[in-house]
């Protein structure tokens, strides 16, 4: 397929938050867009007020008959997690259009672009935008495929003129086997995604071949401790080729320094809190450094850096509430970002709120979840975010409650979440998870802003 001659772009999954950057994308292009998504979010009502109609029906016969001519200017893109069965998609396929799967597409976008590829199960999307953000503010500038929201663009797609490209690479599915990255960064290889994977082993079998792809000259730059071959290791807490130290909290602000080869940057103010985020940041400077991009530019960027949306965002910050939302649904990630909240409120009360997303994955890290979910003072467990999944016997958030040590515990429903809330108005409140969680947010929002 020709990328260059695509005129009509009809994306089966539109809401999800790789399709609808490629549907902005192809709409930039000027390209007539559509899709079908099962459900309508913020989103897709974006998607709609930006000019690309969205279906929340079943019916190819609510499709524009424009996007069913099967030539070389028509596009059909899916996402694995719709469902094999889906009628619109069938009958795509029996009209003979070829189907592409959105990592190919973003692979075939790519293949003409310096392309700076970030992986792994946890913090390539944060370390992404990082990069992202610190080429727009330097000037040296990119396009870019983002797996969250930019808080500072308010997007998830961004575009110029010149040849670079930045993009998340999903180790889902095997997805960023696609690209042939000319920098490639990897965050992390925790077990992850086992109903694909079936162990570890096969998922750092996956990204060894992923880097195996570089293009000539590239550079590997992997987090310290991974089993990769890499050119640059960095770390956050432990020498590596490029590593933070001094990492410190000055009037509730991450500083640390940056220390590579001969090169120190001292005092370095970061936009974004936790230790987790200085790593991802070490790995972003690496990037720029490679790139040539000045210190001073550096320095500014992450000081500018305002985050991702539902990573440890800031929903209410006043003198008697802390609300924070956030994505993390490993227990990895977890641990992560509650560190950091307890880092920043050791004094505060912490209630979490948590949304487990997918039966296998609470089945197969239901201890780690334990374990990490013990260090709230209030837990409410909220049911299992099914996703693509159907059931799986005795997997479900009792069984998961019951392995918590925290002593004020209890499995609850959105509305038993909102009553508590109302209720006990929490000094120091998380909602955590990468289900319809989010869909809470607005409504703890106004219950905590209004006495």
């Amino acid at each position: 397929m020709n990328i260059d001659n695509i005129r009509q772009v009809y994306l089966i999954g539109i809401g999800g938050i790789g399709m609808s950057a490629l549907a902005r994308y192809f709409r930039h292009l000027g390209c007539l867009v559509g899709g079908y998504d099962k459900t309508e979010t913020e989103l897709t009502k974006q998607l709609v007020a930006e000019g690309i109609p969205v279906t929340y029906t079943d019916d190819f016969a609510l499709i524009d008959d424009s996007f069913k001519t099967t030539d070389e200017h028509t596009l059909i893109v899916y996402t694995p997690a719709v469902p094999s069965e889906l009628q619109i998609l069938n009958q795509f396929q029996q009209l003979g259009h070829p189907l592409y799967k959105r990592s190919q597409v973003l692979g075939l976008i790519s293949q003409s672009r310096f392309t700076i590829a970030v992986a792994g199960t946890h913090g390539k999307t944060t370390t992404s935008t990082l990069i992202a953000h610190i080429l727009k503010d330097s000037g040296y500038d990119c396009s870019a495929f983002l797996g969250g929201i930019s808080a500072n663009y308010r997007s998830n797609v961004l575009f110029s003129d010149n040849n670079v490209l930045v993009v998340e690479a999903d180790e889902y599915d095997r997805s960023f086997l696609t690209l042939y990255p000319d920098i490639a960064v990897v965050t992390s290889a925790d077990a992850d995604h086992l109903d694909i994977y079936g162990d570890k082993s096969h998922l750092h079998e996956s990204f060894t071949l992923f880097l195996d792809q570089l293009n000539n000259d590239g550079k590997r730059i992997v987090k310290a401790g991974l089993p990769f071959d890499a050119d640059i290791s960095y770390s956050a807490d432990s020498e590596a080729d490029a590593y933070a130290s001094n990492i410190r909290v000055q009037n509730g602000e991450f500083y640390f320094d940056y220390i590579a080869h001969r090169e120190r940057i001292a005092d370095i103010h970061l936009g974004i809190p936790g230790k987790h985020n200085v790593e991802n940041a070490v790995a972003a400077i690496v990037v720029a450094r490679q790139l040539g991009i000045s210190t001073t530019k550096i320095v500014q960027a992450l000081s500018s850096f305002e985050g991702v949306k539902r990573r440890f965002e800031y929903v209410v910050k006043s003198a008697g509430t802390i609300y924070i939302d956030d994505y993390a649904h490993h227990p990895e990630e977890l641990r992560a970002f509650l560190s950091a909240v307890k880092q920043l409120y050791p004094a505060k009360k912490l209630t979490v709120v948590f949304q487990p997303h997918l039966y296998s994955r609470t089945r197969d890290f239901a201890d780690g979840f334990a374990e990490v979910l013990s260090m709230a003072d209030t837990l409410l467990l909220m049911d299992i975010y099914p996703a693509r999944e159907l059931p799986i016997k005795g997997v479900d958030s009792r069984m998961l409650l019951e392995k918590v040590t925290a002593d004020d515990k209890h499995v609850v429903t959105p509305e038993n979440v909102k009553d508590y809330v109302q209720r006990c108005r929490p000094e120091l409140l998380v909602t955590v998870g990468a289900g319809d969680i989010d869909l809470l947010v607005k409504p703890l929002k106004t219950i905590l802003e209004h006495a």
